[in-house]
């Protein structure tokens, strides 16, 4: 079986095409090779802000010299600072252990296809790996299936789910989940949501509600929302994040599908002008194939390491 490294690496393997810069060792970094770099960025989906300062860091710091492993690795060290820091320059922390006393609530947003359901059993399988306990809460009672494929991955997994009857208010559901959370002292609640968009302002509110029970269940919660992206559709990802951002306090994404033909860039611009980190990222539809988002591995992977 291929390690994370080597899933990741082919999973990346569009957008490295884009970056063999062996060819270019012994060039003088001159204006042309800034030109094509740039471009090779841009179609990268790295974003025009972040490649134009890159750009300018590049020109600053290697004008006239001559191409060689310093350039990429100064490449890669740029690209990774760009992840790892806000504007602030302070870093951004992982999702993390349980509140003291309360279980962890994590909600989950994102429209139907980008892999929201396969992510939340991905994410429940690597708490449940860590020893944690876990409730499910299928609130995505709009799609009769959404529920159906959660209760089958809850099997498997040895999590909790509490689901209601179709057509069930989703808020109820929350509640009911909360409250079996809290009986059994579970670790992790994880919240599904139905599968929206800004044009759907019914399943907006009804998002909105399921935060407020869940808020008055359970104190600070929900602690994390992570917003589900497939990282397939490049830049229209970075669109759904802006529109979701605006109803819903997000704290990070977990970016699917990057499975060869998705440009890895996308992370960059997410990062940058959304300000929300990628928290985990998926590689293929095995329950073992989401992982933490490491900044380093990811740029090592796409870059070349």
């Amino acid at each position: 079986m291929a390690t994370w490294w080597e899933r990741l690496k082919s999973s990346l393997a569009r957008t490295a095409r884009l970056f063999d810069f062996r060819s270019w060792f012994g060039r003088k970094v001159d204006q042309n090779l800034l030109d094509d770099l740039e471009s090779r960025l841009i179609q990268a989906d790295v974003g025009v802000k972040a490649t134009s300062q890159i750009i300018e860091d590049i020109r600053t710091r290697f004008a006239n010299e001559t191409a060689d492993t310093a350039l990429v690795e100064f490449l890669k060290k740029r690209l990774v600072d760009l992840l790892e820091h806000n504007e602030d320059g302070q870093p951004e922390p992982a999702v993390t252990e349980p509140a003291p006393g309360t279980p962890k609530v994590i909600l989950i947003a994102g429209i139907n296809g980008a892999g929201k359901t396969t992510s939340i059993a991905k994410l429940s399988k690597r708490l449940t790996d860590q020893g944690h306990s876990v409730v499910l809460a299928a609130c995505d009672t709009f799609r009769a299936a959404a529920a159906d494929q959660l209760s089958i991955w809850a099997d498997r997994i040895g999590a909790d789910i509490v689901r209601g009857n179709p057509g069930a208010d989703p808020a109820s559901v929350a509640h009911d989940a909360c409250q079996r959370a809290l009986s059994r002292n579970a670790d992790y609640l994880i919240v599904d949501t139905a599968g929206r968009l800004h044009t759907q302002e019914h399943l907006m509110r009804e998002v909105e509600k399921i935060r407020n029970i869940i808020a008055k269940k359970i104190p600070g919660a929900p602690h994390e929302c992570l917003l589900v992206l497939d990282g397939t559709i490049g830049q229209n990802a970075l669109k759904q994040a802006e529109v979701f951002t605006k109803s819903l306090t997000c704290t990070g994404v977990i970016l699917t599908k990057l499975d060869g033909t998705a440009k890895g860039g996308i992370v960059i611009p997410i990062r940058r002008q959304l300000g929300l980190p990628v928290k985990y990222i998926g590689v293929g539809e095995g329950v073992d194939d989401m992982h933490p988002f490491d900044p380093k591995e990811f740029i090592n992977a796409m870059i070349g390491d």
